[in-house]
């Protein structure tokens, strides 16, 4: 009883997290619209396989192991387009990738592969939730001004098994890999980021701290789940802009050092015009100290003295 129950309660995490295929086959993923999944074959065509890609039971994909024959979609389907150019087939491994997936890429993704020697099937199920553009571009296009931090990637709580990696305009900048995780493993990155990258590892989040205008551009979040043989990749794109802030570099001290200095000029200005106006209006005009001093000498003259 105790058994079951744990592993009800696995099954129900699994299934709440975006991954499920416990008990099952099938790996079952879930997307955001506007994602990219990636579909693992596990292969490598120089064996000579023959590899399809089946959506429910149509044909979408097929490559074989000498590269004879290649159909992606419209090929396959004699002019049914449903993914309009949003198919990409790996040559090498025959991997599957769906770019700028929609709600109507939802359902079952079958794999067959056969060669001379054996035949195999993998089952794969992606659901694809539906987004307005305005929810879409405030998770997925972030601005902020220098100096603030941001924060990319989900609040969910991450699968146990999936490993994580964060990609800033495709450089490696970040991994988690089960309980285990690593920042900046470049000195490139390692110069450009200096300490400021920060990894949530309950949901795989990033947070670039005390940002700065170099941080601006494209960051890329690739999760890759697995259920036994079968391997799903999903694909989250971000776009940071970091806004310039003038002065920016200038301490908190700094700052009040220059208001201070400007309020005691404005201060002493002001002074300075108040003086020059009382000045103006005690001071006795020229004229009628003239006209005071030749009465005097009139008054002087008639007297005698």
């Amino acid at each position: 009883m105790k058994l079951f129950f744990h592993l009800f309660a696995l099954t129900l995490f699994f299934l709440d997290n975006g991954v499920s295929g416990v008990g099952s086959d099938k790996l079952s993923v879930s997307v955001m619209e506007g994602d990219s999944v990636i579909f693992h074959t596990g292969v490598d065509t120089k064996h000579q396989e023959d590899i399809k890609w089946y959506f429910f039971d149509t044909r979408i994909a097929q490559i074989s192991g000498d590269l004879s024959k290649i159909c992606i979609d419209v090929q396959c389907n004699e002019g049914t387009e449903r993914y309009r150019d949003r198919l990409k087939l790996d040559h090498q491994t025959g991997s599957l990738t769906i770019m700028n997936t929609r709600t109507t890429d939802s359902g079952d993704y079958e794999l067959k592969i056969i060669s001379s020697t054996s035949s195999s099937e993998k089952m794969f199920n992606v659901t694809v939730s539906g987004v307005s553009a305005a929810e879409r571009d405030e998770i997925k296009r972030k601005s902020v001004n220098e100096g603030e931090s941001v924060t990319l990637g989900s609040d969910k709580t991450k699968s146990p098994n999936d490993e994580l990696k964060w990609y800033f305009n495709e450089i490696l900048i970040a991994v988690i890999s089960g309980d285990q995780s690593k920042i900046c493993s470049d000195d490139e990155c390692k110069e450009r980021f200096r300490d400021r990258l920060k990894l949530d590892h309950q949901t795989g989040s990033l947070t670039i701290i005390n940002s700065m205008t170099t941080d601006s551009g494209e960051y890329k979040l690739q999760i890759t789940s697995s259920v036994r043989s079968s391997r799903i990749t999903r694909i989250k794109i971000f776009s940071v802009r970091v806004n310039a802030v003038p002065d920016s570099s200038l301490s908190p001290g700094a700052v009040a050092g220059i208001v201070i200095v400007v309020l005691l000029v404005v201060a002493a200005a002001a002074a300075g015009v108040i003086y020059c106006r009382r000045r103006r209006h005690t001071a006795v005009p020229q004229n009628d100290v003239d006209a005071n001093n030749s009465q005097l000498e009139e008054a002087k003259r008639l007297s005698g003295t």
